[in-house]
């Protein structure tokens, strides 16, 4: 399956919750919280099976995987030491194109997938363009010199005032760059999804 390229608010109206943090999707779900098309003021009831498919789709969605990535992330958790649904999630979250969100210098995951993949970023003085790129700990991310005079952080940096960035990055929104100091933590993961869900469906 390839990766949704569709409306996103169409997308939260369907899982029922804001996927992709924008205030604007909040907004559209209090003026329109049904499910799109003609049954959506009817409610599903969802078997236990749709329910982790639910999960499962939920979660690829927020992090704008294809199905096959998703699965090769499921399928490297369930060989690592520790709790599966851990492993997942902390691969997810230490993911390039994610590290740029969750540090505040870009408003969706979809806006830090395309400042990854345009190689915007040095990771340890190294041009990065690979969004998938896993970050470990010690690693240095910052801002291409050229880039430096670009309009779009400053504006990113200014919308998104008063955003806290994970406590596993240490942030400098001065100079645009940051440094990896810890690993994500089960409390640090995304508090929207149901993990267990997603890999009790594949461990059917």
């Amino acid at each position: 399956m390839s990766r949704y390229l569709g409306p996103k608010a169409r997308l939260c109206r369907r899982e029922g919750m804001n996927l992709f943090g924008r205030p604007k999707y909040e907004k559209i779900l209090e003026k329109r919280p049904g499910r799109p098309g003609m049954a959506g003021a009817t409610p599903k009831k969802y078997s236990g099976y749709a329910q982790q498919l639910r999960e499962k789709q939920r979660l690829r969605f927020m992090f704008g995987l294809t199905e096959s990535q998703f699965e090769r992330y499921v399928s490297k958790s369930l060989r690592m030491k520790g709790l599966t649904s851990d492993n997942l999630m902390r691969q997810l979250e230490m993911r390039l194109d994610n590290v740029l969100y969750r540090a505040g210098l870009a408003l969706t995951r979809f806006q830090s997938r395309q400042m990854a993949s345009h190689g915007h970023f040095l990771v340890n003085g190294r041009r990065v363009d690979v969004p998938s790129y896993q970050v470990r700990i010690g690693d240095k991310i910052e801002l291409r010199p050229r880039l430096k005079n670009s309009k779009l952080y400053p504006a990113v940096l200014e919308d998104n005032k008063g955003y806290k960035p994970a406590r596993w990055l240490n942030v400098n929104t001065k100079n645009v760059s940051m440094e990896i100091v810890g690993e994500p933590a089960a409390d640090d993961f995304e508090k929207l999804v149901d993990c267990a869900k997603i890999i009790e469906f594949y461990s059917r």
